[in-house]
């Protein structure tokens, strides 16, 4: 399937984009990150409040030292310019949907008979989330696959983030993000596809397979997301091992910091977010934690610094919380690769609320962040899914 090389709608043009970053963005950031006025935090050894399974020194959330370790390589070692050759090595390009700006990256597959899929990230995530999955999924061949599996790959940016650029209007929610996604891979041409989604692109993909079924073959995530009621005849016959799921999922969903915030007022924290770049890094740091390397954290961080979108990625999660929500079940066929540091959904709820989950795959490794630390189980996964459907 080629792309649309004439789109029909006015205004629908696809440009070619390139990140080139004026060196007085980046002498200002080196700036303020040597001038950056430090929290005070109290001593390692306090006894405090302990709020579930944190790594020590994270019970009152992101440390200093971290922080300050961070900051110190930021300024000193990070190269920027490096990763944006990385990125710029990739073909990237812009539409403008809806009335905002999208960025996203298009990469071909040298198999002939791939088939397309979008891949959605989450938050403080960027497009930086899939770069590892790029050559596995376009090139099996080259990586150690039937080729038989290759994909074409369209990684957008989220509207209001990174290089799509801050939103300036209301209503950017996650339906309207999975509909400008429909929007988009018709314009490149393709009228079968299949979606994958982390994070907020787990709540994006299956509304894409929700409103786009004629075209969606399959959706995958890495979480889903459907819970409990509240109704104790839910909890009758869970296994003790659903049980500490659970225990687990109300440890993460209490210290989610961000969700709630972000949720309530996004525009607080917004200015001091759009002021301090350390801030911005923090702030990321909560979900990032110490499972993401240095640098690829770092590249996250300083695209948001250097394009100003944390307060409409913020957004994101406001417009989402006020949004009108389906009523009925997804029909859509689900896939799901759960890993073994992340929450994990339980099926009775799950098929509640989705109800054509065809895999359902558990892992005894892996993060919330499984495109960076267990790619090779992700990419795999994604593989086995998707045959069904080609």
């Amino acid at each position: 399937m080629s792309a649309a090389s004439n789109p029909s709608e006015a205004g629908a043009e696809i440009r070619p984009f390139r990140i080139d970053i004026p060196q007085t963005d980046l002498d200002d950031l080196h700036d303020r990150l040597a001038r950056t006025r430090w929290a005070n935090e109290l001593p390692l050894d306090a006894s405090g409040p302990q709020a579930g399974p944190v790594p020590p020194g994270w019970e009152y959330g992101v440390p200093l030292d971290y922080v300050k370790n961070l900051v110190e390589y930021w300024r000193t070692r990070y190269d920027w310019r490096a990763w944006e050759a990385k990125l710029n090595s990739y073909p990237q390009f812009t539409t403008t949907i809806d009335g905002q700006n999208i960025h996203f990256l298009h990469v071909r597959s040298p198999e002939p008979d791939a088939t397309a899929l979008i891949l959605t990230h989450g938050w403080p995530n960027t497009v930086v989330e899939y770069l590892g999955l790029i050559g596995p999924l376009t090139d099996p061949r080259a990586n150690g696959g039937d080729p038989a599996d290759a994909f074409d790959v369209v990684i957008p940016s989220l509207p209001g983030f990174g290089f799509s650029g801050p939103t300036t209007e209301a209503g950017w929610d996650a339906r309207r993000t999975a509909k400008a996604w429909a929007e988009l891979m018709r314009r490149l041409g393709y009228d079968r596809y299949g979606a994958h989604g982390n994070d907020a692109g787990a709540i994006v993909a299956p509304i894409q397979g929700r409103l786009d079924p004629s075209h969606v073959i399959g959706v995958h995530v890495n979480q889903i997301f459907s819970f409990p009621s509240g109704d104790p005849a839910e909890f009758e016959g869970l296994t003790q091992e659903e049980l500490q799921y659970l225990e687990f999922l109300q440890g993460f969903v209490e210290r989610a910091v961000h969700d709630k915030v972000q949720q309530a007022q996004p525009q607080t924290i917004a200015h001091a977010l759009a002021d301090s770049p350390a801030g911005q890094l923090a702030w990321s740091g909560q979900l990032f934690g110490e499972v993401v390397g240095p640098d690829e954290i770092l590249t996250n961080a300083s695209i948001y610094w250097l394009t100003n979108t944390a307060a409409s990625a913020a957004r994101f999660y406001y417009e989402n919380k006020h949004a009108e929500h389906p009523t009925g079940p997804t029909t859509a066929p689900i896939g799901l690769a759960s890993f073994a540091f992340d929450f994990r959904p339980i099926r009775r709820f799950a098929e509640r609320d989705h109800t054509n989950i065809v895999s359902w795959s558990e892992f005894d490794r892996g993060s919330h962040w499984a495109a960076h630390d267990a790619p090779d189980l992700l990419v795999s996964d994604i593989r086995q899914f998707f045959r069904r459907f080609r």
